[in-house]
């Protein structure tokens, strides 16, 4: 008990101490918000005497700021005065400027055309002295006269002659007829007459003293080229004749070359396709010349008779019959074949070969082939053979 009330004790006194820490902590913490309070105060004084002093210093200003501002407002309105004085003399000035203006280019036009009148003046001044000392010299040098004389002679105050008539004008018989009467000088009526007599010289021409010779050597040249070119128009004629022959001959030996191809291939195609049907057929039959040949193409069986529908097979087949209906209607010594039969079934290369067999009677045919059968029925085999050191060796075998 004497241990436990000794530890209430010392708690007692250590809260004790605690509260007297805290208290003194606290009296510190209040004296020193007493103190910035003091110097807040002493703060809030000096700024509100300094406020005051501002105040002070802001009225006297605003005084003489009041009394400023009436001057100002005197100073625009004489200043108002003052611009509306300047703009209205300003404008009377612009006024006076541009009509001086306008006067000032009015008469620099004026003055140039004075100028450009009188230069022109002057041009044509220097114009008519150089053309009168022209003339005068033209005179003196031509026709031997003065220009005076000429003058008193040939001036405006004579009467001009009637002029000549013109083609097909019969004058009147009657001499004081005004037609055959002189006439006063009239300028416009005789410059026409001039101009007149220049277009009737000009269409005169110059005189050519060598135009004999010239027209004899054109007659020359002329008769020259009429000759060849009726040289060149008999040639023509011949040449068209000969071209006449060629084509009526070109198209006989077509004709009959077709008619019997024709014949052949329709024999020929019934024995490679037994019970089908083949023709030739010209597009232009009107025109031997420039037609063109169509083969159609019906194997048994089948309806169409375009070769594009066929089978590789009988495409093939077919070709080979229009190649031995052109050899059995015009035979050669001989026929060169290569691998015509590749791409035939064992049936149609039967039917093939029966056709070479009877072409062979007349004619001898070299066959490049890969078929046993095509070989079978040759006369003689050449190929070529690699032996075991592998050099390749062209070899020859007669089987008939």
């Amino acid at each position: 008990n004497a241990r436990q009330t000794e530890m209430e004790a010392r708690l007692q006194v250590r809260t004790h101490e605690e509260r007297v820490k805290g208290l003194a902590g606290r009296a510190d913490s209040l004296d020193r918000a007493a103190r910035a309070e003091r110097e807040a105060r002493a703060r809030a004084e000096q700024r509100r005497a300094r406020l005051r002093h501002e105040a002070a210093v802001a009225e006297a200003v605003a005084s003489g700021a009041r009394q400023l501002l009436a001057h100002v407002e005197v100073s625009l309105a004489r200043a108002e005065r003052e611009r509306s004085a300047a703009e209205a003399a300003k404008a009377r000035r612009e006024q006076e400027l541009a009509a001086a203006r306008t006067r000032g280019r009015d008469l620099k036009a004026e003055l140039d055309k004075l100028t450009d009148s009188v230069h022109r003046g002057e041009v044509l001044g220097a114009e008519k002295r150089l053309r009168i000392e022209q003339l005068e010299t033209r005179a003196l040098e031509e026709l031997g006269v003065e220009p005076a004389g000429l003058v008193a002679e040939y001036g405006p105050h004579q009467l001009v002659p009637p002029s000549p008539p013109a083609e097909g004008e019969e004058l009147p018989d009657d001499p004081g007829h005004p037609r055959n009467q002189p006439r006063p000088f009239v300028r416009t009526e005789q410059e026409k007459r001039l101009k007149a007599a220049e277009r009737a010289y000009q269409q005169l021409g110059k005189v050519n003293p060598l135009a004999l010779e010239e027209f004899a050597a054109l007659e020359e040249r002329h008769k020259f080229l009429s000759e060849q070119l009726e040289d060149l128009r008999k040639t023509r004629a011949d040449l068209l004749q000969v071209v006449k022959e060629v084509d009526e001959r070109v198209e006989q030996v077509f004709t009959e070359a077709y008619r019997d191809t024709a014949r052949e291939f329709e024999g020929v195609f019934a024995r490679l396709f037994p019970g089908g049907e083949g023709r030739l057929v010209l597009t232009d039959p009107g025109n031997m010349l420039t037609t063109g040949v169509d083969v159609e193409a019906r194997p048994p069986g089948k309806k169409v008779k375009r070769l594009s529908l066929l089978s590789g097979g009988e495409r093939s087949l077919t070709a080979v019959a229009m190649l031995v209906s052109i050899f059995k209607a015009r035979p050669s010594p001989f026929y060169v074949m290569d691998e015509v039969e590749a791409a035939l079934d064992d049936t149609n290369l039967q039917r093939l070969i029966r056709i070479m067999q009877e072409l062979q009677e007349t004619s001898q045919l070299i066959v490049i082939t890969h078929q046993k059968r095509t070989m079978e029925v040759a006369d003689a085999l050449y190929g070529v053979s690699m032996q075991g050191d592998g050099v390749s060796k062209v070899i020859s075998q007669r089987l008939r």
